[in-house]
């Protein structure tokens, strides 16, 4: 999966395969448009295009632009919809493998264990020390404080995506339940999950990427945001990057795992759990493990 990519200017070091990130977004355009699916709007300030950390790892920056969070599904009384604005942020391809988390943390506490699937059996509080520990290997300003858990989002380090950033980063630009459409029908073509997989993770960008090249949004493993959970949240968010409530004692989880339903897999399904929980306490609704992925400011000035 890695890229040609050439330099950019920045604070951290990127660096750039835009090419390779106008075919990738291109090619999802004219699959959605020839299966008769949802193609992405143009709404977003700027295209998604892939980057190269000083670190090694890709991460694809994505651009600023309103959507609409939540669904009107009968069901689900915490998803309300409503109109977010989401400032461009930078976020991993990929989820993190196990190889990167105990290249930073000098261990691994996946069950499955195999260098290129999912760091899974993840508290979200080595989620965010892995943040910390990522950002201090590239010299960068770490946004969480360990005693505290309070989040710096003006460090220029790495941190969990806030909610509305995950969703945003998930649909891509599109407005269906999934990001190929309004049923789960091509579902097993993008995610491992209960259709195609109900045994453990599997490695990491196998399946199709969404239409801004992120793999694995849906399925594999759940993916911790930094957010607390509120199931009435969105009725008192804030337009514009929203953050969570300044309080509760949940986090929350998307995108389901290699053991969810199709219905749990859609872009604005929302799950909560206890932050130090460990996979052997997770309940039949949560089905496997938790894993994540780390987003961060974009670069400063980019060619």
């Amino acid at each position: 999966m890695s890229d040609p990519t050439t330099p950019i200017c920045g604070r951290r070091g990127f660096s750039l395969g835009a090419a390779t990130a106008f075919a990738l977004s291109a090619a999802a355009f004219l699959l959605c448009a020839s299966c008769g699916e949802e193609s992405p709007p143009g709404a977003a300030d700027g295209a998604a295009r892939t980057l190269t950390t000083a670190g090694g790892v890709e991460m694809v920056r994505l651009p600023g632009g309103w959507f609409v969070m939540g669904s009107d599904t009968a069901d689900q009384v915490d998803e309300t919809p409503h109109r977010v604005y989401v400032s461009p942020f930078c976020i991993d391809r990929c989820e993190v493998t196990q190889e990167e988390y105990e290249r930073r943390m000098g261990k691994n506490p996946s069950r499955w264990k195999a260098k290129r699937h999912p760091a899974e059996q993840i508290r979200w509080a080595d989620a965010v020390a892995y943040c910390n520990a990522r950002s201090r290997s590239e010299g960068l300003r770490s946004c969480y404080d360990l005693r505290t858990w309070a989040c710096d989002f003006d460090a220029d380090g790495y941190r969990l995506p806030t909610e509305a950033e995950w969703e945003y980063a998930c649909r891509a630009g599109t407005t269906t339940p999934y990001c190929f459409g309004r049923t789960p029908a091509k579902l097993d073509r993008y995610a491992w999950c209960k259709v195609n997989c109900t045994t453990r993770p599997r490695a990491v960008g196998l399946k199709q990427p969404n239409p801004w090249g992120l793999y694995d949004m849906y399925g594999n493993v759940w993916e911790w945001c930094n957010d607390r959970y509120g199931e009435a949240y969105y009725a008192s968010s804030p337009e514009k990057d929203p953050r969570g409530p300044a309080k509760g004692q949940r986090r929350v989880l998307r995108g389901g795992c290699w053991n969810s339903r199709p219905a749990v897999c859609r872009s604005s399904y929302r799950l909560d759990e206890n932050p130090g929980y460990t996979d052997v306490c997770f309940g039949a609704d949560t089905h496997g493990f938790v894993g994540f992925r780390c987003v961060c400011a974009p670069p400063i000035a980019e060619e």
